[in-house]
């Protein structure tokens, strides 16, 4: 019983440490808005089941990396407050990471939803 609770517990850091992100990080709290946005247009569009599948995946992959970002700009914070070079460094390579899986993702809503939104439009004119 002690390996289950160990394993309970250690879900409910993970879980803590994804509702911290989500509390104090303007930029997750962007990912989860856009996530919502995407996943309820991938519904109302009814996108083929492989390309919500795309799109899922590139929310995880940027929610993941928001993640990794906002750990590696703590443990920043903790080892020193002062400015230092290296800590920009790992600050900024971090952020950089993040901004790349945005970009994709972005990539990814071209390919998934500028055909069905055009196909919208166009019955609408």
């Amino acid at each position: 019983m002690g390996e289950l609770k160990r394993l309970l517990r250690s879900f409910g850091h993970a879980i803590e440490g994804i509702i911290y992100t989500i509390k104090t990080q303007r930029n997750m709290q962007i990912h989860v808005g856009v996530a919502f946005l995407a996943l309820l247009l991938s519904w109302s569009l009814e996108i083929p089941w492989k390309h919500v599948l795309l799109v899922f995946f590139s929310i995880l992959f940027v929610m993941i990396l928001e993640l990794v970002n906002t750990a590696i700009e703590a443990t920043v914070d903790l080892i020193t407050v002062e400015f230092h070079p290296l800590a920009k460094v790992a600050k900024d390579v971090a952020a950089g990471a993040v901004l790349l899986g945005a970009a994709w993702a972005v990539v990814v809503g071209f390919y998934v939803f500028f055909e069905p939104l055009m196909n919208v439009l166009r019955n609408l004119i």
